[in-house]
């Protein structure tokens, strides 16, 4: 072809495009003796041969090495043993315990949070979640729905008071001392944020006796970082003992209106003889 060349090379041998004719003697049938193959034929055919000897060799000594081993298993990953039944510790513990006393307040407008404070189905929460209202349904645990009515509430405190129907034998929780709290100590929030119920944040008392205006006047609440979103109003702020130590009720919040890690609980030693009045009462 015009432009390629003429091929070359020490591999490559251009066969003649014709062969002499063979000699006749007179008298003496001629007769066509077989065709001896060009140099490049050969070095092809040594080539091929080589190969399927190489080849094979190598075939019989892989199915020799693999019919002496097994087949490779499937790669495990290495699992720790199952934990024991009842070996949670620390915070985990702590969560176990105070969930069951906690629950969803579901309303016509939105929700919140609350927690069972006697055997008798009180539940304490914030004024602000059940304003307007004289019967709520609270979610337990179990996820159970119960009727319960506002048995009476403190607006400038923003705390209020729920009887639960038919809520004989809930566990109520463990109210602590807020007076013991100290700054950097572990705290859990419990709730229901945004719907979420059962939900535990966690994080450290960020600082005590935080002046914020609540229910529409200036009061001193305890400052943390755990996270506490809408529809966490009115759930336990817990120490690591597993003892209520406020009622969550405000956050900082941005434009956005989500945690930024600024909120504010009710102090227990000043919540509790506000429950204990509206229910005697």
């Amino acid at each position: 072809m015009i432009g390629l060349g003429r091929p070359s090379g020490p591999e490559f041998v251009t066969p003649p495009l014709t062969r002499p004719a063979p000699a006749v003697t007179p008298g003496v049938r001629a007769m066509a003796g077989p065709a001896a193959p060009p140099r490049g034929g050969r070095l092809l055919l040594a080539a091929v041969l080589v190969a399927a000897v190489t080849g094979g060799a190598a075939g019989l000594a892989g199915a020799a090495v693999f019919a002496g081993s097994e087949p490779p298993a499937a790669a495990a990953l290495p699992r720790a043993a199952p934990a024991p039944a009842g070996s949670l510790a620390g915070m985990s513990a702590t969560a176990a315990r105070v969930l069951p006393s906690v629950v969803s307040i579901e309303l016509r407008r939105g929700g919140g949070s609350g927690f069972v404070v006697d055997g008798r189905g009180h539940v304490l929460t914030n004024a602000h979640v059940v304003r307007g209202e004289s019967e709520v349904t609270v979610v337990l645990g179990d996820g159970r729905r119960l009727a319960a009515r506002v048995l009476g509430a403190d607006d400038d405190e923003d705390l209020a008071v729920l009887r639960v129907d038919g809520a004989a034998g809930l566990p109520p929780a463990t109210l602590g001392r807020s007076a013991a709290l100290a700054v950097g100590e572990q705290v859990l929030a419990i709730g229901s944020p945004l719907g979420l119920s059962g939900t535990v944040t966690a994080g450290i008392v960020s600082a005590l006796d935080r002046e914020v205006r609540l229910g529409g006047s200036a009061r001193t609440a305890v400052q943390t970082d755990a996270s506490i979103n809408p529809g966490n109003s009115g759930g336990p702020l817990v120490n690591a003992r597993g003892e209520v130590v406020g009622v969550n009720t405000a956050i900082a919040a941005d434009r956005g209106g989500g945690n930024i890690g600024i909120g504010f609980a009710i102090p227990i030693d000043r919540a509790a003889p506000i429950a204990e009045r509206i229910i005697r009462n």
